[in-house]
């Protein structure tokens, strides 16, 4: 071969190499990382595939939701914020910018939130006479306007919801978990008394956990936490936690006792029925956008994005196939007579107030079918139906379920009016179904430990389990655990949460313990 011939042949491998290395390079651009492999990417990838959210990477730990991720968020709000309003509680809306001032007036409160304020020092081209942080919580500003507000004990129960956004400059961020920036709602409340507003501490908790599992079909542990872990200037906290699929806990909403501090703090006082004056007990709680990692994290695949149908934005993606222009006007006018059915049908509870009709979508676009099928499946959609002119023929659907259950597994073919008539039940079950996959999943990843050992073992590495573990009740040990393996104790459960109390010794000291707590790696 002739050296021509032979730079020739160099070249045109090279471009076929080029070539196969682009090809390979976009189809890994398409893929999702496996939870086995990389269950931190498969996180992040799960997010940009389903079109939840990406990072706003020109504003440092910040991200954007986009439509599918906020209409998310916005089923989580509507859901809540009823049962806000049907136990007694009022929106309202407070200050972003908090007085640094106010931040100092309670002494664990600052210390807590010291790291991760940021501050404005600077406005309208001009020093500030005192610097704001911007609303990292507002116990604060609510407890200055608490106390203006409050003057008798006719005045309480004060019953005060908030949506609102707050920042937290984290050092380490991802996306919905922990973010510099997110959306939250806070409740805050005053009392006459600590029994009212311990009352108010888990009724909110109990409001939490029933959402949790009955909406986002996510099962949670309700507990209190440890003097450690509590939120700063609280009496108590108390939280749900969550099981994740790689055996880490999410800590999905808290519910603090505020005894009176934050009323000493700011001088809210009331006069009480002997008229004699004193100060008011105090609530906070919230859960925020973190429940929707909790989401990705509890039910999706190494498909994609997985939804329960009470939170998802679609719950039925139509797909119509056909090859003819006669059999697309014939497909689509079908499709039309479904989506017109299907959308008068509502999932709500009898206890909503407000009506969720089943929201439908005709894929249309001038795409393959398989490619629209790999598109709703990451989406999370729970129910695609495909139809094509052999179902018109036969009067039935093609239909297939985001997640196989034991009621339906594969695709089915269904006759038209079957379909229609089953569609909420089916949608109801489905529900249900993933909510037990969920359940069965912790059951398989908990486990009761009684020595060091066994402890070491199973939080090895990057493993994480849930573990029933005797406790001594000490800061030291709890620090020493956490020291050595990042392990913490994710809450002491409440009753019926967790293990009866039963005596025993604890893990790592070997020193008495009343009974058993959670532990777990956490997000």
């Amino acid at each position: 071969m002739s050296q021509a011939g032979d730079k020739q042949g160099q070249k045109r491998g090279q471009k076929q190499g080029q070539k196969q290395g682009q090809k390979q390079g976009k189809q890994h651009e398409l893929a999702i990382a496996t939870r086995a492999d990389d269950y931190p990417q498969w996180y992040q990838d799960v997010i940009r595939f389903g079109e939840l959210a990406e990072p706003a990477k020109v504003v440092k730990g910040c991200m954007v939701i986009k439509p599918h991720g906020y209409a998310v968020w916005e089923k989580i709000q509507r859901d809540l914020d009823g049962r806000f309003k049907d136990t007694g509680h009022k929106n309202a809306y407070f200050p972003l910018l908090v007085p640094m001032s106010f931040i100092t007036k309670e002494a664990e409160h600052v210390e807590g939130f010291a790291p991760e304020l940021a501050v404005v020092t600077q406005a309208g081209g001009a020093e500030l006479e005192e610097p704001y942080a911007i609303r990292p919580t507002s116990e604060t500003i609510i407890g200055h306007f608490f106390a203006k507000w409050i003057d008798s004990h006719r005045d309480l129960p004060l019953l005060i919801n908030q949506w609102a956004n707050v920042m937290r400059w984290e050092l380490r961020t991802r996306m919905f978990l922990r973010t510099t920036e997110f959306l939250w709602q806070e409740g805050h409340t005053a009392h006459a008394s600590h029994e009212e507003a311990s009352a108010e501490v888990l009724r909110m908790l109990e409001i939490y956990g029933d959402f949790a599992e009955q909406v986002l079909a996510m099962p949670v542990i309700r507990g209190t936490k440890t003097a450690t872990e509590r939120f700063a200037g609280a009496l108590d906290t108390t939280c749900i936690e969550a099981y994740m699929q790689d055996g880490k806990a999410l800590q999905a909403g808290t519910s603090h006792d505020l005894g009176q501090n934050f009323g000493k703090a700011f001088d809210v006082k009331f006069q009480n029925e002997a008229g004699e004056l004193e100060y008011v007990w105090q609530t906070s709680w919230g859960v925020s956008t973190r429940l929707i990692g909790g989401l990705v994290m509890t039910h999706s695949d190494d498909a994609g994005l997985v939804l329960p149908p009470l939170v998802a934005p679609i719950h039925v993606a139509i797909i119509p196939i056909f090859r003819t222009d006669e059999q697309k006007a014939q497909v689509l006018a079908a499709a039309e007579r479904i989506k017109a059915a299907l959308s008068e049908i509502d999932l709500s509870t009898p206890r909503a107030r407000f009506r969720d009709f089943l929201e439908v979508v005709i894929d249309d676009r001038d795409l393959r079918p398989g490619a629209k099928f790999y598109d709703w499946e990451r989406r999370g959609v729970p129910m695609r139906i495909e139809l094509g002119p052999k179902d018109l023929e036969k009067g039935q659907v093609c239909l297939k379920m985001r997640v196989d259950t034991e009621a339906v597994s594969g695709k089915q073919f269904l006759p038209e009016a079957e379909f229609i008539a089953s569609a909420q039940q089916r949608l109801l079950d489905y529900q249900a179904a993933l909510l037990e996959q969920a359940r069965a999943r912790r059951a398989a990843n908990t486990v009761t430990l009684d020595t060091w050992d066994e402890f070491l073992a199973t939080f090895a590495g990057e493993d994480s389990k849930f573990a029933w573990c005797h406790w001594d009740g000490t800061t030291e040990t709890e620090t020493a655990i956490k020291d050595a393996t990042k392990v913490t104790i994710r809450c002491i459960p409440l009753e019926g949460q967790g293990p009866a109390p039963e005596p025993g010794v604890c893990i790592f000291s070997g020193k008495p313990s009343k009974q058993r707590v959670l532990m777990a790696k956490a997000y």
